[in-house]
């Protein structure tokens, strides 16, 4: 029975998206050592674990809410869901989800001490829009804003936030590497919503694949997972060559990704597109921050 009920809440944490917080640690802490810092592996630590559990908790308030609000049905062409699927109730997820959030906060401690009001500022927001990306008056995901929040907190905030926790400074070039993460995790989005764009639309859910059509959403995540590698030249104007280099090792994940999304009508095959995305987002980030490092 308890195998079974930590095997239920292992579902509903949606393990596989995971890998978003972990790719913003890696190159915000890269980018730092590229910049003469010494690693301070604490703060990397606990700001792993903070990010991780205000996905977790953002994990829990999507799969309550989106079942309370009809988008979630017997349907549904994604994985199991286990609001919609009866295995845990929404009161308890949504509990769930905010026990996940305490847990960020606490995890945070050791930031703020670091870090100050800045890191305050961004953890209060950051755990805010964990449920205001599907609840609240002004649901994020609900208005196709989701992808706008995407970029901006998983991409140019958490990779700056990290930098800032190691140095204590921001540079310009933090701009550039936020937009690469962001942009890749972005694509987790894109290919979520155009997988579910009938189901979001006749739910009411206004992504923007729903807004905009499916032929958006095929050349959306053409661009999302693209435009990384294109930005990737932008280190050549400080000489970082390994930083330029290194990452195109996975452009040929990029190309398989959207060849798949541009042959495929939107269907149950795009949950197999969705773990491709994930992969390539971390490794992209892995060898990003691997050639920050070395150079």
């Amino acid at each position: 029975m308890t195998a079974s009920l930590a095997g239920r809440w292992f579902l509903a944490f949606r393990p596989r998206t995971l890998s978003a917080a972990l790719a913003t640690i890696l190159v915000g802490t890269g980018l730092a050592m590229h910049h003469g810092h010494g690693l301070k592996w604490h703060l990397s630590l606990f700001a792993l674990l903070s990010a991780g559990a205000i996905q977790i908790a953002t994990n829990l308030f999507n799969d309550a809410l989106d079942f309370r609000k009809g988008t979630d049905t017997g349907e549904r062409l994604g994985p199991t869901r286990v609001t919609q699927s009866g295995l845990i109730s929404a009161r308890r997820v949504v509990l769930g989800g905010f026990l996940a959030a305490a847990a960020a906060l606490a995890f945070g401690v050791p930031l703020v001490v670091a870090g100050g009001w800045p890191i305050v500022i961004l953890g209060v927001v950051s755990l805010a829009l964990a449920y205001g990306y599907t609840g609240g008056p002004f649901p994020l995901a609900y208005l196709g804003l989701g992808d706008v929040f995407v970029v901006v907190f998983f991409g140019l905030a958490a990779v700056g936030g990290m930098f800032y926790l190691q140095s204590g400074t921001l540079q310009p070039d933090v701009v550039l590497a936020g937009f690469q993460v962001g942009l890749l995790a972005t694509a987790l989005l894109a290919v979520n919503n155009l997988r579910d764009v009938e189901e979001d639309r006749r739910s009411g859910k206004k992504t923007l694949a729903v807004r905009l059509g499916v032929t958006f959403g095929r050349y959306e995540i053409a661009f999302l997972c693209l435009t990384p590698f294109a930005l990737n030249l932008g280190w050549a104007f400080s000489g970082a060559w390994v930083t330029v280099l290194l990452p195109f090792l996975s452009l040929p994940l990029a190309i398989r990704l959207f060849r798949g999304v541009f042959a495929h009508e939107p269907g149950a095959i795009y949950n197999k597109f969705l773990a491709w995305t994930a992969g390539l987002h971390l490794v992209f980030s892995v060898l990003l921050a691997a050639g920050m490092i070395c150079d």
